[in-house]
């Protein structure tokens, strides 16, 4: 397939190219576009047709559901059975923005969408360019991550390129991810509403919606292989880079000790080791290549550059990636969550 690519000025959009991706769209076919979040891959979420050829492109099992993208809160009626109060109250808060509802599906969605489900997640984000380009369309758009099904999310377009280039026809640039991580994922067919996947508006951010919303504890463990996923990525294993992932958690002292004594172990047995850090414990590392996150006193900034730090890793060629952890709080937990699914779920404590 002849895969265009465009780079788009959020300040400036090339209505043309925004066009010709609606007309693609529209005519059953699939374009990669930029989110706030990670770049998306989509497809006109009410055609069942289309949305196979995502699955298909990016190697996904197809009882993953796909999140729902609209451009404007009007577009929800007409997909879900009901909206909560409480829904309403999220969605006047942090829409748009990196949230995505769960709700009740109308007969129009599709089941390829919602992965044979009765409800469906619902998301309109931030980006100009995404909502833009969603507008073009006229449709809703059903879009995962723009990347090979397990591997790291894309947070720019180099990365969409280097997985999807000949297999999709339009990939639409724009400036690098600034949250980094996927949104968070609540579902509210339930009360109280229950975090199936954490991300950029932290529970502590919809505590001050509704105190009684929780996180689904089962998230932060190994998935169940028999579990029927509500959400995106509660099933398989996915951020994961070729190289397998270790994370070491526990005192600052004691985590560099650890980690210290790992890749000597490892290049003992001629493996390359790659360890991700942070800007205050970087110089702690040696004989290994070493990437810092961020500051953890920007948490945020670690966030944004998971995803990438890990694909830069594989980059270089290393057999083993030893990264330190975080504390469970704010955007934290979705980068613990991130982490330990891209590790299998490999944890020392020390």
């Amino acid at each position: 397939m002849n895969t265009k690519v465009a780079i788009l000025d959020e300040h400036n959009l090339d209505k043309n190219v925004l066009e010709e991706c609606g007309y693609i769209l529209r005519d059953g076919g699939l374009v990669a576009f930029p989110t706030e979040t990670v770049y998306g891959l989509g497809a006109n979420a009410l055609d069942g047709q289309a949305v196979i050829k995502i699955f298909e492109a990016k190697g996904r099992p197809q009882d993953n559901p796909l999140i729902v993208h609209i451009s404007q809160i009007e577009e929800i009626e007409k997909l879900v059975i009901n909206i909560p109060d409480i829904a309403k109250k999220l969605m006047d808060k942090f829409w748009p923005g990196p949230m995505t509802i769960i709700l009740p599906k109308k007969d129009i969605i599709p089941d390829e969408t919602s992965a044979g489900l009765d409800s469906v997640g619902i998301r309109m984000p931030s980006n100009v360019i995404a909502r833009e380009l969603i507008k073009e369309a006229g449709v809703p758009l059903a879009a995962p991550s723009a990347n090979i099904s397990g591997r790291p999310s894309p947070t720019d377009i180099e990365r969409c390129i280097e997985d999807l280039f000949g297999k999709i026809d339009y990939i639409i640039g724009g400036e690098k991810c600034n949250v980094g991580v996927e949104s968070t994922v609540i579902d509210c067919t339930v009360y109280p509403p229950c975090i199936l996947r954490p991300g950029g508006i932290t529970l502590e951010m919809l505590k001050n919606v509704d105190a009684n919303i929780y996180i689904d504890p089962a998230i932060m463990q190994k998935p169940n292989k028999d579990i029927l996923p509500k959400a995106p990525g509660m099933k398989y294993r996915h951020y994961a880079p070729k190289a397998s992932v270790k994370i070491i958690q526990g005192d600052v002292d004691r985590v560099a000790e650890k980690i210290n004594s790992m890749i000597d172990e490892y290049k003992n047995f001629g493996k390359k080791v790659g360890v991700m850090a942070t800007d205050e414990t970087i110089n702690r590392y040696k004989n290994a290549l070493t990437m810092s996150l961020g500051s953890r006193n920007s948490i945020e900034t670690v966030a944004q550059n998971l995803f990438e730090t890990l694909r830069s890793l594989d980059d270089k060629g290393v057999d083993v990636i030893i990264s330190e952890a975080f504390e469970e709080k704010g955007i934290g937990i979705a980068i613990m969550n991130r982490l330990k699914k891209s590790a299998g779920f490999n944890i020392l404590k020390v």
